[in-house]
């Protein structure tokens, strides 16, 4: 690799692939990835409620449902 390209793999988050997530409800930036969102656009999904999928609020912190998400991208 060249010196002047950057690596973006350095910034890129790693999440387990959706099919092989575990957990019932996942954090905003690890649903964003898989929905292929901002995860500013989910917290205005949050704040509206006029999204495709609503949180659940777990000690003030948003967790979105890994069900739904599956279900909105099948």
């Amino acid at each position: 690799m060249n010196s002047s390209t950057p690596d973006v793999s350095i910034n890129r988050p790693r999440f387990p692939h959706l099919a092989e997530e575990v957990k019932t409800h996942v954090p905003t930036a690890q649903a964003a990835f898989y929905l292929n969102r901002m995860s500013q656009t989910l917290r205005v999904w949050a704040c509206y409620q006029n999204g495709p999928i609503r949180p659940v609020l777990v000690h003030g912190r948003l967790a979105w449902p890994v069900a739904e998400i599956r279900r909105l991208l099948q």
